[in-house]
Formats: structure tokens, sequence, C-alpha cells
């Protein structure tokens, strides 16, 4: 016996059909609203962890107090775009889940990144001058140093015109820890004993946010990022030089320090970022996806090192095994833009930092007791980049932020054994892009900018 099932009419399907939606679209209404939050609270609202801890949050400043006063959350500091605050696992969960707040990120902490020869780039040979192009020194170019401060070396003598101390010191920016200094040594150290900066004639701004121990948080880069560019003016800052950063938690779109290097970079500021020191495993093992922020940024000129073996020549040069591959965590974006000298830099030392006094083996004597150490790390190529880009600023100054990222990669060297996700475009050469310049630059769109 065979039995027979009706079709039910298409009207009554079609009703079924809508029914079953808006009881679909009646549960996700009624599910609660979650703001968008980096993975580190994610992860301590998952583990109930309920000690107090400083958040970013993107809310208006109009309402950061009534905000602040519905959830027991104590406010910290005012920024440019958000507002630093203090909360409970608890508080953070169910601030999440207001109308008013789109996103919440931690006030994680930031740290530098350390593990040249002038003459492994091509800078020495801007120096005296390339065909119809004068001697460049960086002359006029501000750079803005954002890390430990910057001390009072003999190599360094009126090079700093501006400092601002963005810790909870609120001191005289001076460095504790040893790295600023030596990250402004790499920039624009004069020869006084045989160790030229990339570019002696810029201007630096002292810009301190990592205190004793090398650290600091977010907020204070973020402060410092923003007064480099209210000040831009004040002290023709085209570069911002940025040694230091964090492991990524979340897309760039949200990172709040993401977001100010590009406030930076929208301004006219060339952001120069260590891609970060994550290679390898303790063991040995290759990392991919070690970027960190904020060079994880797409216009950010993220920068990984290579080691020169102490020669000029760059057939010897292979990658330092510390420097972070892309892609870049969340968002995939190709990092690092470029390599440059990073492995046993010596430049100038702070007297009695935290760094000198740990590793008096690393110093190198200079004339009146004013020492020199040998660093490595993205830091210190990060900082040779940023040399590098104000001398090709000083002899194109019309050139924007995107198109001194090209003619830096345009011009780079091939390094032996690495691919995009390791080395970028390549080994900085800095003399070549200095001789390309703007009216060499083909034809192409970056970005969305003609550059020709």
């Amino acid at each position: 016996m065979s039995i027979r099932i009706a079709r039910r009419p298409r009207v009554f399907a079609a009703a079924a059909v809508a029914a079953a939606l808006f009881a679909t679209a009646l549960c996700a209404e009624a599910q609660p609203r979650r703001a968008r939050l980096s993975r580190d609270l994610a992860d301590r609202i998952a583990q109930r962890i309920e000690a107090p801890t400083e958040i970013i949050v993107d809310v208006p400043h109009d309402r950061v107090e009534a905000i602040a006063a519905r959830y027991g959350a104590t406010v910290k500091k005012r920024l440019r775009e958000g507002v630093v605050l203090e909360a409970t696992g608890g508080q953070i969960d169910a601030l999440s889940q207001d109308a008013d707040v789109p996103h919440i990120s931690g006030n994680v902490r930031v740290s530098r990144m350390m593990a040249v020869t002038a003459a492994a780039t091509g800078a020495d040979q801007t120096w005296g001058g390339l065909g119809y192009l004068r001697g460049l020194s960086g002359a006029g170019i501000g750079i803005a140093v954002i890390d430990s401060g910057i001390g009072n070396h003999p190599a360094l003598r009126g090079r700093v015109v501006a400092s601002v101390d963005f810790t909870a010191d609120r001191g005289p920016a001076a460095d504790a820890y040893g790295h600023g200094t030596h990250v402004a040594g790499i920039i624009a150290q004069g020869n006084r004993d045989g160790a030229s900066g990339m570019a002696p004639g810029v201007r630096l701004v002292n810009l301190k946010v990592l205190g004793a121990d090398g650290s600091g948080t977010t907020d204070d880069v973020i402060e410092a990022i923003d007064w480099a560019v209210a000040n831009r003016a004040a002290y023709n800052i085209r570069v911002i030089n940025l040694s230091l950063g964090h492991p990524v938690f979340e897309s760039y779109l949200d990172d709040p320090l993401s977001r100010a290097a590009q406030r930076a970079i929208d301004a006219g500021i060339l952001v120069v970022a260590a891609a970060g020191n994550f290679g390898k495993t303790e063991d040995g093992r290759p990392v991919v996806g070690g970027i960190i922020s904020p060079a994880h940024t797409p216009a950010v000129l993220t920068v990984g090192a290579v080691n020169t073996r102490a020669t000029a020549q760059r057939s010897d040069d292979v990658m330092a095994t510390y420097s972070s591959r892309g892609p870049t965590a969340f968002d995939g974006v190709l990092k690092p833009e470029l390599v440059a000298p990073g492995n046993r830099i010596v430049a100038a030392s702070a007297a009695g930092s935290f760094l000198a006094a740990t590793y008096p083996e690393r110093l190198r004597p200079g004339r009146g007791g004013a020492d020199y150490i040998e660093l490595s790390g993205t830091s210190m190529a990060a900082a040779v980049v940023s040399g590098a880009a104000a001398l090709v600023l000083e002899a194109h100054p019309g050139l924007t932020p995107a198109q001194v990222k090209a003619a830096l990669q345009l011009t780079s060297s091939r390094v032996e054994g690495a691919g995009l996700i390791e080395a970028g475009a390549g080994s900085l050469n800095v003399a070549a892009a200095v001789a390309l310049g703007r009216e060499g630059l083909p034809e192409t769109v970056i970005a969305g900018e003609r550059v020709a």
C-alpha cells in the first residue's frame, strides 16, 4: 500500500518561511548587543578576571562622565579620540553591551623592539652629494622619536629641539632606560667617534613614553603621536619613529594605536614602525604573522631587520632571525614593506641608563667619557629608515608619506633567501631612493594618490 503525501499550498509555504524569518529576527533582537572587543579583553571576560584594568573606550567626550558613572568605572585620561577608563571584568562586560559604546580596547603595555653602518645603506654617498643634488644631512627635517627619552650625549648636541615626557613622571624626558638615546643616535648622531647617524642634520623631537624598564602604555604613545601632529608645523615634523609596539589583538581598523598612526599619516607625517622581534620561537622555529601594532597598519612604513655581517656589501646580507614576518594577524596585510640593518648597531649610549649598567660588555668608549653601545633589533632598523626618509625629504620636500614609501621600496635590493613576508620589497638603498626622487617615480597609483 502506498501513502500519498499532499503538497502544501505555496501560499502556506511562503507564510511559514516568513514566520521563521520573523522569529529569527526577534531572537537576534533579543540577544544583547556587544561592542567590538580587542582579543585581550574578550579573553579577560571569558576567563572571568575581575581585577581592575585600564581600557580605551571609543565614546564622544561629552558622554564620558555619564557612561563611566553608569557602570562605576573611573576616568583616567581623555584622549583626542576616546577615553581611558579603569574598570573590572564585570564592568567591562556590562559596558560592552551599552548601545553608546561601539568598541573597547585594552590599554596594553608597549615595549621597545631591540633584540649600521651608513655604508651598508648608501647614506654615506648622499652626504657628499649625488649628481645634481647637493650633499644631504636631513637638515631642517623634524623627526619625532617616540621612545624612552633622549639622554645628554655629545654626539647629539644641538640636535634635540623639543622634549616632552608623556609618562606618569612628567619629568624632563631624560632616558633612564637607554633605548631612545640609541635610536636617536642611529638617526642623527654627528660623526664624533667614527659612528655617524643616518641624517646628522635633522631636528629631533624627543617624546618620552617608555619608563626606566623600557615599557609604557598605549595611551601615552597615542598622546605623543597626537602631540606630534598638533605641533608638526612648529618643528617641521615630517617623520615619526616608533621603535616600539605591542602584540596585535584586533584589526587595525579598531586598534587605537593604529588609528593614531593613521591620523599622523593623514596629516602628512611619515610613520616608521618596527616590525617586531617575534620571528622565531624560543627553540628557534620560524614564526609567521608576528608583526606588532602599529606596524600592522597598511599606511605605516613597517621595517624588519637584516644582518649585514658587519660588511658594507649587500651580497652577504641575511635576514635577522628575530625579525617579525607577515602577514598581519586579523587583517592579513602583507608586511613588512622594507628591511634595513638592525644587527649589532653601535650608537649613542645614555650614561647611567639601565642598558648601559646591565650590558657593560656592549659598551664602546668614546672621547670625553661619552660611551656608545651595541644593540640589535627591528628598533634599530626602523631608526635607520627614519634617517633615510629624512634624507629623501630634504632632497624632495614635496613628497607625501606614500611617495616616500614608494621611493624607498622601489629602490630596495632583494635579500637572498627571503620572501615578501620576511623582507617586503627588500633592503634599504637610500642613495638610490634620493636619486630617484619624485621626478623618477614611475606613473603609478598609491592608495588613490597619483605619483608622477
